[in-house]
């Protein structure tokens, strides 16, 4: 029987090479899609090595429009998974960015999800069963920070759960993912100080891995990991908006990052 096939998007550092690692042990060939052509090719030699599946590299820029297409295509001919990793978000305030890089975020936090997940599920509701799993934040489910990340993740959110209400009964699960802290390169990358963050609120990548999926395998829709993140994403809920905006700009420092 041919293996299960997961392509994942941003996975050469951080959640992304943690769902490939996940995926690749538990006996799916992948296809993996990044820009950075030596980390694609290290990590892909790595996991045939340990795992003896297939993998196939796709060296692309998420923010560009025929690169998504090239990733489509591949989508278009079937995978059993895919997981919408990739994203990025930047240091200093929004009325300062540069438009370019904020719509070159919004491209690859937002627009590359929609692509993708649209290329990949006709072939998935043919097949009748598929998963997609989109990796979007805590960030977007309290307000306060992050401007326009914090958007484009809340956009992910909606997003998937609406296409999970419409999924319903067909076989395909559409799941959206939404962790907190990460100790990742994530921060660094987007020259965030983080240094002042309480130790309890960092999560790491492979527990965030295992409970998500946990929680895809049960049927949720909306995975929060982490008791901390669950407790303050429903403590969200419950008190006034204004509040929670207040605690987030504190915690989070609330400007210096789009």
């Amino acid at each position: 029987m041919p293996r299960p096939v997961a392509l994942i998007t941003g996975p050469t550092s951080g959640l992304g090479e943690g769902y490939a690692r996940r995926f690749a042990r538990d006996g799916h060939d992948l296809v993996l899609v990044a820009r950075d052509v030596a980390r694609l090719e290290a990590l892909a030699a790595d996991l045939i090595a340990a795992h003896g599946i297939d993998v196939e590299v796709l060296p692309v820029d998420l923010s560009l429009a025929a690169d998504r297409d090239r990733v489509s295509a591949r989508l278009n001919d079937g995978v059993r998974v895919l997981v919408n990793n990739a994203g990025f978000g930047t240091s200093g305030e929004f009325w300062e960015a540069e438009p370019v890089v904020l719509h070159r975020q919004l491209d690859v936090n937002v627009t590359a999800v929609m692509d993708l997940t649209r290329a990949a599920l006709p072939p998935m509701l043919a097949a009748g069963r598929g998963t997609v799993i989109n990796i979007a934040s805590v960030a977007g489910l309290l307000p306060g920070r992050g401007s326009t990340y914090a958007a484009s993740k809340a956009w992910v959110v909606f997003f998937s759960e609406g296409l999970a209400n419409g999924l319903a009964g067909t076989g395909v699960g559409v799941h959206a993912v939404c962790p907190g802290f990460v100790r990742t390169e994530f921060h660094q990358r987007a020259e965030i100080d983080m240094t002042s963050l309480p130790g309890p609120l960092w999560l790491n990548v492979d527990d965030v891995v295992d409970e998500s999926l946990a929680d895809v395998a049960k049927g949720k829709v909306v995975s929060i990991p982490g008791l901390q993140y669950k407790a303050l994403t429903t403590a969200g809920r419950i008190i006034p908006r204004g509040l929670v905006r207040a605690f987030t700009k504190t915690m989070g420092r609330g400007r210096g990052r789009t």
